[in-house]
Parts: structure tokens; sequence; C-alpha cells
């Protein structure tokens, strides 16, 4: 698989000739690829997915199926038809076998609602949790990890990373960092990550073959 890391949470995964759009967002460049056969939004903030980029999207791919839990659906639903997935669901869609983890975004604070947040493993090999700290509970080759987030504090990431152990980590969800700060959250994903394993930092539109 070919894994591009577009801004903040979205990835581009190419099999055989297909792509897989993860978390297509408002944070991210307009998303302007061909040959899609699917896309996943793993929850309904912005920053993961908007009717215009799904209708971006679409415009060049008509009806590919669009994945997310039902409060993507709900979100979304004067936008695009969205087949909604939950904890535990499994989607097959071109060279892509998709299996789904996790219900429920990271508390953000007590006065934020907690919205649905469901994980796609894609391929059995590369994990993107949107924003939860969630186990599929089977080895992880690459684990897409955010680093930057109103939710997210850093020691407490890198005891998920200690958890879930994966061969790889890819720094995503940087958008709320600077430049300094993304280097030094990077830095502590290392700290857990390696030696053992290694860390991939991809610039916005570069790639890397799992």
């Amino acid at each position: 698989m070919l894994v591009t890391k577009l801004e903040h949470a979205c990835l581009v995964v190419e099999q055989d000739g297909g792509r897989l759009v993860i978390d297509p967002g408002a944070y991210t460049r307009p998303v302007e690829v061909s040959d899609v056969v699917a896309v996943v939004v793993t929850h309904e903030h912005p920053d993961h997915g908007t009717a215009e980029q799904l209708d971006r999207i679409l415009d060049r791919n008509p009806g590919i199926p669009v994945f997310g839990p039902a409060g993507v659906a709900s979100a979304l639903a004067a936008a695009v038809e969205v087949d909604v997935v939950a904890d535990g669901d499994t989607r097959t869609v071109g060279a892509f076998t998709l299996s789904f983890h996790g219900t429920r975004h990271q508390l953000i604070h007590s006065s934020v609602p907690v919205v649905d947040n469901t994980g796609v493993f894609v391929n059995s090999t590369l994990f993107h949790p949107g924003d939860a700290y969630i186990d599929p509970g089977a080895p992880v080759e690459v684990f897409a990890a955010p680093v930057g987030a109103p939710w997210l504090k850093i020691g407490e990431l890198m005891d998920h990373l200690l958890a879930v152990a994966p061969r790889r980590a890819i720094p995503i969800h940087e958008a709320t960092l600077s430049d300094i700060g993304f280097a030094g959250h990077t830095d502590r994903i290392r700290q857990v990550v390696e030696p053992a394993g290694e860390v991939v930092v991809l610039a916005p539109g570069e790639s890397f073959t799992v």
C-alpha cells in the first residue's frame, strides 16, 4: 500500500490502482483525486470531514461509498448518504478490507458534547483512530497517531502507543500545533516507539510504501 499524508488528519491510501480517502476535512487542501473506491470519515467534526470535500471527491468518483458512524450520517445527511459503521463492523471495497473500531470521541471538556468516533483498520495494516485512544486489538504495522488536539495530552498518547506497540507511527492531526510544537510532540512519540519501532514523519503530500 502507498500511503500519502495530506494536511492534518487526511490520508490517501492506494492499493492495486484504487484509492481510499480517510478524513478529508476543513484543515486539508482540496482533495482532488481520481480512482477513489471509498471514503471514511471517522467522526463529524469539520476538521475530519466536510460536505465541500465530499462533494469534490464524489464529483470525480461518483457512486462510491462513504463510511462513517451514525453521527457522521446525521451531520452530512444533506450532502451525502453515509453507510453507517460501528465498532466491530467490516466492509470490503476494491482492494481494501476495512474493520471499524471504537465508539466515542475522546472527551474535550464537560461542556462539549461527546460525538461518535469510529477508527478504521485498513487491510489489518494501517490504523487511523480518528480522535480517540483506540486499540484495534490486533498487531498494528502503521498507526496514524494524532499529535495535537484540544482533547490530547501527550503523556496519554505516549501510554497509548506503548500499549498498542505499532511497528511504525505516522504523526497526524498537527494543524493545531506550531512547527516547534509538532517537532516536540514527535520527539515524545519517538521516545516510546523507537528503537523497537519507527516514526515516519511525512510532510503534506509525501508518501511512503507499507
